[in-house]
């Protein structure tokens, strides 16, 4: 989609943060995190936060970038309404271009521009089968987010709901999950796989993407299998 962070830019963004929780202590550090991360990669976003939740939608931890983004999810929990609930509860993006006339989150939305925001976007956190929660970026002007928004944020939220997945059910992250290992060496092999490419074939960076991509789609194996076998390839090269 035109416009959207560079697959280079964002593959070094959820990079970054994965380095991050795993050198954090626990889910409430982790998701502080992910706010900061959103708040700086959405253009037009003013605030963020992260929510967790469990099976009945009840909050287990948050993180915010800061306390305008806090008092309105905070008033959220409070009535049991509000976008980031609605996304989560319906596994689907939220958006509204003005709280200011909206009318599906009666006692929120009024109070919610009041407080000077006037645009929500909110989308959930989906893991496997689980929702693991939502989140939400808040603008102070009227229709800050369009559709483009809401791909680069659900971009953003594949990952990030598996990195919390695993740090959720350590608390420690030094103590990772095989999955979690295993992602983030899928993420090195890709990332060779890809440079082999636009070295051999004098692409760029995201149509040495595009190439692994197709290759998975058309053989039925993982990125990281077409990746190891493009990885492969030189080694076999290099002994004759």
């Amino acid at each position: 989609m035109p416009g959207d962070l560079p697959l280079d830019e964002l593959s070094s963004l959820i990079a970054r943060i994965q380095g991050a929780l795993l050198t954090e202590e626990t889910v409430a550090h982790a998701v502080d995190l992910l706010a900061e991360a959103i708040r700086e990669s959405i253009p037009g976003a003013a605030g963020a936060g992260v929510s967790l939740m469990d099976d009945q939608g009840r909050r287990t931890s948050t993180g915010s970038t800061d306390g305008l983004v806090v008092t309105a999810d905070e008033l959220q929990y409070r009535l049991g309404k509000g976008p980031c609930l609605e996304a989560w509860a319906g596994a689907a993006p939220v958006r509204s271009d003005d709280l200011a006339v909206e009318i599906r989150w009666p006692g929120w939305s009024g109070p919610a521009a009041e407080l000077g925001l006037r645009s929500v976007l909110s989308v959930p956190l989906l893991h496997k089968t689980e929702i693991l929660g939502a989140m939400k970026i808040y603008s102070t002007e009227t229709a800050a987010f369009n559709e483009r928004s809401e791909h680069l944020l659900t971009l953003f939220a594949g990952p990030a709901a598996t990195l919390l997945a695993n740090v959720q059910s350590t608390e420690v992250p030094h103590r990772a999950s095989r999955e979690l290992k295993d992602a983030i060496a899928s993420r090195d092999s890709i990332a060779l796989a890809r440079g082999i490419l636009m070295e051999r074939k004098k692409l760029n960076s995201e149509e040495a993407m595009g190439e692994l991509i197709m290759s998975s789609r058309s053989n039925g194996h993982s990125l990281r299998s077409v990746s190891e076998q493009v990885i492969m390839s030189v080694s076999n090269q290099q002994r004759y």
